[in-house]
């Protein structure tokens, strides 16, 4: 590789990761400068990159053919936005335009990130980098709770007092974020594993090196994510661990023991010890007080139920059978929603809080599917590399995808977490980094 072209792709890289890390900072890029930004930053990258590979004669990414078909499914849902923008199907043609930028945004992203970090010191230095985007957030939003502050990244917070929400406007998108990091972290903590036995020589190693920051990152992560308050979202961290690490244990025989107290500590640790002094108890709290169904007694509401949501989802599902075919265009549902709540619905809801049925409603049926096939085949490549007993590496990076994929699919079943740029973003990435797990390649031969 010459000097020059050597040079444009570190510095394509640079800018991948700085904008990976930029994404969160302005509210979740949820403002339309900051899509906009997004789009033509990553389409000018994805354009170099491109560039450059029409000048090499050989390529050496393995990881671009499992990846290809994946791309091309991101693409499909991208041309059925563009017909519902083109045909008139859409109930708002200015959001599905913006939409279909981001979803282009989204798939350059995509394949952009395979394309850059197929090597191993690169898949390792992205995972870092998105384990840091995280810790700092995770430091950022308890700083600003602790310490009574309470400011995003450049406006003091209007909503949320008394928890932790980073850059976001909202706690359930920290979570989400946290919870795509944590496990891309804790991924990372077992593909570094060295296989040395359990000694008290190795302690001092264990208490400085690299693995020990990395343990102090988790850390950091999971006070935050315990102090959002997020219910669904401290429910999806602890779901993905205890099914993709269950799922490890069992996989890896000849370390059962070893990788069970590793996870395990992940729950005792971290929870059991320092996240009691950092709210674990009103999250609790929380947990139990949460009502599906007022409490009536002698005609009287004595206990009101305190989520909407399953109303809204009843409203939003009738909504979803109108048009289940085609939908009402891709981002339309703030748009064409209002028309079908009722009386008991008092609150404005521009989200459906659940994005599956947001999906569905916004993309129909069709573009559902396609999203849908997108994430199985990532989910497939993860869990493949998960698999893989020749290498601690790929199963270790095949589990931090895993988790992070899984854990932000069992929060969008009661939010809107990949509506919001930078977390379906960090999604996209998790599902490259999915790819790569199983299809990156070893710098050197020495390379386990």
């Amino acid at each position: 590789m010459s000097q020059a072209r050597s040079s444009l792709e570190s510095a394509l890289i640079f800018f991948t990761l700085a904008l990976l890390v930029w994404l969160p900072l302005p509210i979740g890029s949820n403002s339309d400068w900051a899509k906009a930004l997004f789009c033509v930053i990553i389409t000018l990258l994805t354009g170099l990159w491109a560039a450059m590979q029409l000048n090499k004669s050989t390529t050496h990414n393995r990881a671009l053919k499992p990846a290809i078909p994946l791309f091309v499914l991101l693409l499909a849902t991208q041309a059925w936005v563009a017909l519902q923008w083109g045909l008139g199907i859409t109930t708002d043609a200015g959001t599905t335009l913006q939409n279909l930028m981001l979803g282009l945004g989204y798939s350059f992203l995509f394949i952009l990130v395979v394309g850059l970090f197929h090597t191993r010191k690169r898949l390792t230095l992205l995972i870092s980098v998105l384990v840091v985007s995280g810790t700092l957030q995770a430091f950022h939003g308890t700083l600003m709770t602790l310490s009574g502050l309470e400011w995003l990244l450049f406006e003091p917070k209007q909503h949320y007092h008394g928890v932790a929400t980073g850059t976001y406007v909202n706690r359930n998108h920290l979570a989400g974020y946290l919870v795509m990091t944590l496990g891309l972290g804790i991924g990372l903590l077992m593909a570094l594993r060295d296989g040395a036995p359990l000694r008290w020589r190795n302690l001092l190693e264990m208490l400085m090196g690299p693995k020990a920051r990395l343990r102090l990152a988790l850390v950091i992560m999971v006070i935050a994510l315990v102090m959002t308050r997020s219910r669904m979202g401290n429910t999806a961290f602890f779901a993905s661990l205890l099914v993709i690490g269950g799922l490890f244990v069992l996989l890896n025989k000849e370390h059962r023991v070893r990788n069970s107290l590793i996870l395990a500590s992940l729950v005792l640790i971290d929870v059991l010890v320092i996240s009691q002094f950092f709210g674990l108890d009103r999250l609790k709290d929380r947990l139990i007080n949460t009502r599906v169904e007022n409490v009536v007694e002698e005609g009287q509401i004595v206990a009101g139920k305190n989520e909407l949501r399953l109303d809204v989802f009843q409203y939003a599902w009738q909504q979803f059978t109108d048009r289940p075919i085609t939908g009402f265009g891709a981002g339309s549902f703030d748009a064409s929603f209002q028309s079908y709540p009722g009386p008991d619905i008092p609150l404005y809801f521009d989200y459906a809080h659940n994005d599956y049925l947001q999906f569905a409603i916004e993309y129909g049926v069709i573009g559902w599917l396609i999203l849908g096939l997108f994430v199985i085949g990532a989910l497939r490549q993860a869990l493949k590399a998960l698999w893989n007993r020749e290498s601690w590496y790929r199963s270790g990076v095949g589990f931090g995808a895993s988790m992070a994929m899984l854990g932000i699919l069992i929060h969008s079943a009661t939010d809107f977490n990949l509506q919001i740029p930078a977390n379906a973003a960090t999604f996209v990435t998790a599902a490259a980094i999915a790819v790569l797990a199983g299809h990156h390649r070893k710098a050197r031969a020495r390379d386990s």
